[in-house]
């Protein structure tokens, strides 16, 4: 099994291909930066810096921690065609290294850390405009600068979310011929992906973060151009369902999102003609999602790793649509 099937565009029902590539092009020159709509919290809102900037500008990447540090995983390159790039950042010391390539040039994948073992879970592969989702599955071998290939998930697709929860890596949402809800679980120690209770709103371009034992399933959308979902969505693994948790205060695709052991966040993301500079914290005594300094470098197509407490947030585009950028910011909560 090759984890691939047949190539699909990257929008979910393709309208003409003229139509999509205008609205792409336009959004390129005109999108507008949107600020949190979430009441903004002036006594702690936490604080940005620049940092060494990554040595491939990319977007649609995978990004994870590992050995304290930052891995920047694949993505959309020059020409918005994939890349196999894999490179590192060293908080402690401000520079980047370069790793093996994955085994192909992959972009909108989603990555989890399990028991130490990083893991690159499907994604696309092609470009600008033709995608192929793809069901691959790599591990990355710190020790001998390698890639492994694993079992393949069930349902091959790209944009989704994965997240390590309770030792497992719990991989949601996503597209292939649509948008999709499946959710499907891998352990690690068995290499086995099984079945588990579909997302109750499908999507691609969400985010996950586990918090407080259970996985938190954040925004997404339909399609570049269709709705965008403020929506998020918890699994509560002791009882195998779902819930209902406290919607984003605004909708959007392209998002990331992480966790602290008491606050969840979430970092920009793109919507049509819109990209977002919010930097949004989810306030568990509050029960209610509230604004902190707002992303430097308005930002979608990124992901969001903890190191030390502090967050980092590389890479990612700077319109909407294709505008990958080299940009690395960390945020001081």
């Amino acid at each position: 099994m090759n984890g691939r099937t047949e190539p699909r565009r990257f929008w979910s029902r393709p309208p003409a291909v003229g139509a999509v590539l205008t609205a792409l092009a336009t959004a390129a020159c005109i999108g507008a930066t949107i600020d949190s709509p979430a009441p903004l919290d002036i006594k702690t809102p936490g604080s940005w810096r620049r940092l060494a900037p990554m040595p491939t500008a990319r977007q649609e990447v995978a990004v994870a921690v590992l050995a304290a540090r930052v891995f920047v995983i694949g993505g959309l390159g020059a020409g918005a065609e994939p890349t196999a790039t894999v490179e590192a950042y060293d908080p402690a010391t401000d520079t980047w290294d370069t790793r093996a390539p994955l085994p192909a040039p992959t972009h909108h994948a989603a990555t989890a850390v399990v028991d130490g073992r990083l893991f690159v879970i499907g994604g696309y592969t092609g470009g600008p405009v033709s995608w192929s989702p793809l069901g691959t599955v790599y591990e990355y071998d710190a020790a001998r600068n390698s890639w492994a290939t694993r079992a393949a998930l069930r349902a091959p697709r790209g944009a989704l979310a994965a997240a390590a929860l309770r030792g497992r890596i719990h991989a949601v949402g996503g597209s292939a011929d649509g948008v999709t809800g499946t959710h499907e679980v891998y352990d690690a120690a068995a290499d086995r992906w099984a079945e588990a209770p579909p997302l109750p709103t499908p999507r691609d371009h969400l985010a996950a973060v586990a918090f407080q034992g259970r996985l938190w399933a954040l925004g997404g959308r339909r399609s570049f151009t269709g709705a965008q979902y403020a929506t998020v969505e918890i699994y509560d693994p002791a009882t195998d369902s779902w819930a209902t948790g406290p919607p984003l205060p605004v909708g959007r695709g392209g998002l990331a999102a992480t966790a602290l052991a008491d606050r969840v966040f979430v970092f920009g993301g793109e919507a049509p003609l819109r990209i977002f500079n919010a930097t949004e914290m989810y306030e568990v005594a509050g029960h209610r999602w509230i604004g902190k300094d707002p992303l430097p470098t308005p930002r979608h197509g990124i992901g969001a790793a903890v190191v030390d407490g502090r967050i980092y947030v590389p890479g990612g585009a700077t319109r909407p649509g294709f505008a990958r950028t080299d940009v690395n910011e960390v945020y001081t909560p």
